[in-house]
């Protein structure tokens, strides 16, 4: 059984960075998609960023430019380096798994494997 485990969130000022990490272990598969979701108080679980076992990456509008995905294959880990962090990036934040993948998605119920979540704070 697949298991994710995030790390790195916690509290930052307005315009400061955070990387979170997704460790996952138990993951043999080739043909893959890991992403980063994430979900505030009352709103639906949001697409942050999407990376694909060649390393093609999509990422949603409202952290473009911001936020960066990376993956070391060797150790099987994905990050997400978030820069200039604002008070609406607010959320916990999730790493996902989708296996098989033959295209990056952004549907939550899609991904087979999930992490605990880590929370994200930004103050203003």
């Amino acid at each position: 059984q697949v298991q994710l485990v995030e790390s790195g969130g916690g509290s930052v000022q307005a315009g400061g960075s955070l990387r979170l990490s997704c460790a996952a272990s138990r993951f043999t598969y080739n043909l893959y998609c890991m992403a980063w979701f994430r979900q505030a108080p009352g709103k639906q679980r949001e697409g942050v960023g999407v990376v694909d076992n060649g390393g093609s990456t999509t990422y949603g509008d409202s952290v473009k430019g911001r936020f960066a995905i990376s993956q070391d294959n060797a150790k099987k880990t994905l990050y997400l380096q978030m820069n200039s962090l604002k008070p609406e990036d607010t959320a916990i934040y999730y790493c996902a798994l989708k296996i098989p993948c033959y295209s990056r998605s952004w549907d939550p119920s899609l991904y087979n494997y999930w992490g605990q979540g880590t929370q994200v704070t930004v103050s203003s």
